[in-house]
């Protein structure tokens, strides 16, 4: 029995329970990716002054050289390095032997003279003629016989390539007949008895490179490292590299794995505290919507790992990394000020781990400011090429500003990462099909899909306009209404526009029962009973959400037809039966919408521009009394009739819009000077 209950228990609340594990493992999982390191907590620069205390050496340490500066000696130690050559003994005597067969029916003094010129060169040895091999002036070398080497010097051996010069002069030297074929046929038949062994060498020069020290010496415990005020330069620069090796040692790096992992853990479960809290306040519908929170932790945990995976692989810059695509998504998805939350955000958590630290946090907080009200009023396509075009301006002047503070020159700078930086806006551009692949896969609907909607040679907006033209007048004139009032008041103004143009498309179905539709004086609600036209009336809500998902409108256009009656009375129907049948009590239910009440500002808008704006048409008079007095009318009447309830609008809103109203419809219906005839 326990257990039943607290199967029931879990079952009622598992939205709750899904997205507290899907808070937990999007911590857990954020903080394993971020590389655990300890942080150096001072920032320093060549050439700037040093803004701490005096900083005395918390332990003895050793000075490491500069990477230039082991570079330096590893090539003077390359140039210095010894080669191998392997000795062929038996060499020499191939050789003599080819050269008396070659040479049978030649004079004996000219074989004497041959034999003689191979055995001298042979016995100094020849050069086997390797481009690596050649030894520099000064470079020991080594000849190998057997299992025995001993050292030797270039000097006493002649190169292959040298020959042909060595044998002419030997030749001239001891004044042979014919001097012609005996140079052609020692050239021919002489070759290298040193051979060159790579492998030797090779062997050889790395245990000579080990002999490099990679320190310069030690900085004792408690000696004064840099004084307060005092110019970085590069011997202080040099001991402060030192020491933050020393701090992300291996040693030091164990002992600190628990400790690091829980100051990640402390600060990524505060960020995102900070982002709940955000959600909480201001954008509790996300919170409380698992598709949607699962979208928005899902983003953010891919960021994270994208870029900790690429730190890790030390193949690309950083720069290329194009964050800007997490504010451009999630803004297509959410408004502006989630988007930056969310951007800011994991922008602090990777600054934790990026090169740079507040190089890379300042660029990046700009560059996806930018990116967000680039795109604030999505109304094209065309607006994300232009954000991608504002980011790389972005990252261009904050990385040239960035740049002359820590070279102090415009010299130094690195063109390189221009490239960089063009291709992480090229990649930004990515974004576009991600939004796509986004929407089909989280059923969520984004600016684009929206922008789409909005095209009057749509399917359903064109069969509006022709089947009940006064109604599909009537949507534009709301849309125009509702889009401006709620530019006012803040919110998704796309959003409420598509919403307008929508929210009546449930009167295709008898346009003529809808006063806007009648082209003549005939009225088919005066064969009806009352409650038979308000049935008619009502179901419009009903037909029109029907004929929405079977052209399958997103579920936040369709909230707009449920709810832009909310729960309001047929107020012409109701009143004329109560005339009618003054003795009778009338059922409400039958003269009443189904609802729901409007839940947001949006929905809210709309219902009070649909209300205004029809009731102004059916007025005889437009004045800006009338008028002024039929907005506070209709929408008071809402008011009191709970219609708001479940929106977060204001009464400072409220009044904003009323304004907005009366300024707007004074305007459509104002008097027009009469032409003369």
């Amino acid at each position: 029995m326990n257990l039943r209950k607290l199967f029931i228990a879990v079952s009622n609340k598992h939205d709750l329970y899904y997205r507290i594990v899907l808070l937990t493992v999007s911590i857990l999982i954020i903080t394993s990716l971020l590389p655990l390191q300890v942080r150096f907590k001072y920032d320093y620069k060549l050439g700037q002054p040093w803004t701490y205390n005096d900083l005395r050496a918390p332990f003895s340490f050793p000075v490491y050289k500069s990477q230039s500066e082991l570079d330096a000696e590893r090539s003077r130690l390359l140039s210095q390095a010894p080669l191998f050559y392997v000795k062929d003994t038996a060499a020499a005597n191939r050789v003599l032997s080819i050269f008396r067969t070659r040479l049978r029916e030649a004079p004996l003094s000219e074989v004497e003279v041959g034999e003689k010129i191979i055995s001298d060169l042979y016995r100094r040895g020849i050069l086997e003629s390797v481009k690596s091999a050649v030894p520099l002036e000064g470079q020991a070398m080594y000849v190998v016989t057997g299992n025995n080497w001993t050292p030797s010097e270039r000097a006493l051996h002649i190169s292959s390539h040298q020959l042909p010069d060595f044998i002419d002069g030997e030749l001239k030297k001891e004044g042979a007949r014919d001097h012609a074929r005996l140079a052609a046929v020692l050239s021919d038949i002489v070759h290298p008895d040193l051979l060159f062994s790579q492998e030797m060498t090779t062997q050889h020069t790395r245990d000579f490179l080990r002999s490099i020290s990679i320190v310069r010496g030690e900085v004792p415990e408690g000696s004064i490292i840099i004084r307060r005020g005092q110019l970085v330069n590069a011997r202080e620069l040099e001991q402060l590299e030192s020491l933050k090796k020393a701090y992300r040692g291996e040693e030091t790096l164990e002992a600190a794995l628990p400790w690091l992992y829980l100051g990640y853990l402390l600060l990524v479960i505060t960020a995102i505290s900070v982002l709940l809290t955000f959600l909480w306040i201001l954008r509790k519908d996300i919170l409380l919507d698992s598709r949607k929170i699962t979208l928005l932790f899902l983003l953010i945990v891919a960021t994270c790992a994208i870029y900790t995976l690429l730190l890790s692989s030390n193949k690309v810059s950083m720069l290329l990394v194009p964050l800007c695509i997490l504010p451009l998504v999630t803004r297509a998805f959410f408004d502006t000020r989630t988007a930056l939350f969310t951007h800011v955000l994991s922008v602090l958590i990777l600054g934790t781990v990026a090169p740079g630290g507040f190089d890379f946090v300042y660029m990046q907080v700009i560059a996806g400011m930018v990116a967000i009200f680039s795109i604030v009023n999505m109304r094209k396509r065309s607006q994300l090429f232009i954000a991608v075009s504002l980011i790389f301006v972005a990252y261009f002047v904050s990385y040239i500003g960035l740049s002359l503070l820590n070279e102090g020159s415009l010299m130094k700078l690195n063109p390189m990462q221009f490239l960089w930086l063009i291709g992480n806006c090229l990649l930004t551009l990515l974004s576009y099909p991600l939004i796509f692949l986004i929407e089909k896969s989280f059923r969520v609907t984004s600016d684009f899909t929206l922008m789409e909607l909005t095209d009057f040679n749509s399917e359903l907006l064109r069969e509006l306009g022709m089947k009940a033209p006064g109604t599909f007048q009537h949507s534009l004139q709301v849309a125009n209404l509702a889009e401006s009032a709620i530019y006012k008041i803040g919110g998704n103004s796309l959003l409420v526009r598509v919403g307008a143009l929508y929210h009546d498309i449930g009167k295709m179905n008898m346009p003529m029962y809808f006063i806007e539709n009648q082209s003549t004086q005939v009225n088919p609600h005066d064969e009806l009973s009352f409650d038979e036209s308000a049935a008619i009336i009502i179901s419009h809500v009903i037909k029109g959400i029907e004929l929405a998902k079977k052209h399958k409108l997103p579920d936040i256009v369709i909230d707009f037809i449920r709810t832009h009656h909310g729960t309001m009375m047929v107020q012409y129907f109701y009143n004329s039966y109560i005339k009618s049948f003054p003795d009778q009590l009338p059922n409400e239910d039958d003269f009443r919408y189904p609802g729901p009440r409007p839940f947001s500002k949006e929905t809210a808008v709309l219902m009070m521009a649909d209300s205004v704006e029809a009731a102004a048409r059916s007025m005889p008079v437009h004045d800006q009394d009338t008028i002024d007095q039929l907005v506070e009318k209709i929408i008071n009447k809402q008011i009191q009739d709970g219609q708001y309830e479940n929106c977060d609008i204001t009464y400072r809103d409220i009044a904003s819009i009323k304004k907005i109203f009366k300024k707007m419809l004074t305007s459509i219906y104002h008097v027009r000077v009469a032409y003369p005839s």
